[in-house]
């Protein structure tokens, strides 16, 4: 069976970051109506899995199940080369409660540096989940890679944005125009994997 979404149909956002919202709805186009697990007050899973696309899957799965409309989430992170992949599905958590990516940058230096290594090579990656009630699920991954720069530099986008520097370029994704940056970025590379599944 073909995996579709009517347009103009409900979709949860598994997520309780109403920020969120307006980038999910951008990159699906404006197709659907987006509400989010935060606004239907659905409680928020423990993230188990080891992989970003076994979070995003439960994530998805969770809130379909509980809301009875189709949900999507996405799992993402940094991953460092000399950290062995680290911080990767602990991205967010290395920020803290208070989300303070300051800290969590500063972090990532402090280990590169402890290690030694003179290799700043890193990616990112996107995976993205949509889960139907008690019913199939379609997942995607994307990833950009690149180098990192300290200190970071520039105040746009969020999370490690400010100390990531894409392949090809020489500025940061902290430093990038919000359009240049979604052209090329790992959620934008998942996102246009999905859309090819779900609508092409």
């Amino acid at each position: 069976m073909a995996l579709k979404l009517e347009i103009g149909s409900k979709l949860v956002a598994a997520t309780h970051n109403p920020g969120k919202v307006p980038e999910i709805a951008a990159l699906l186009d404006g197709r659907f109506e987006i509400v989010t697990a935060g606004q239907l007050g659905l409680p928020e899973p423990e993230e188990t899995e080891s992989t970003f696309v076994g979070n995003a899957l439960l994530k998805a799965r969770h809130a379909a199940d509980l809301s009875g409309l189709p949900a999507i989430a996405d799992d993402s992170g940094l991953s460092v080369s000399a950290l062995d992949g680290a911080p990767g599905i602990y991205s967010a958590r290395w920020a803290g409660p208070g989300k303070d990516f300051t800290m969590a940058m500063d972090k990532v230096a402090e280990r590169i540096e402890a290690t030694g290594s003179e290799d700043y090579s890193a990616w990112f990656t996107s995976a993205l989940a949509v889960a139907w009630p008690n019913g199939p699920a379609v997942v995607v991954e994307g990833r950009v890679d690149g180098t990192l720069a300290f200190p970071g530099r520039g105040t746009r986008g969020f999370g490690y944005d400010p100390i990531f520097v894409p392949e090809g370029h020489d500025i940061t994704f902290g430093e990038m125009e919000p359009a240049a940056k979604d052209a090329m970025s790992h959620r934008a590379r998942a996102f246009a994997k999905l859309k090819a599944a779900l609508f092409d």
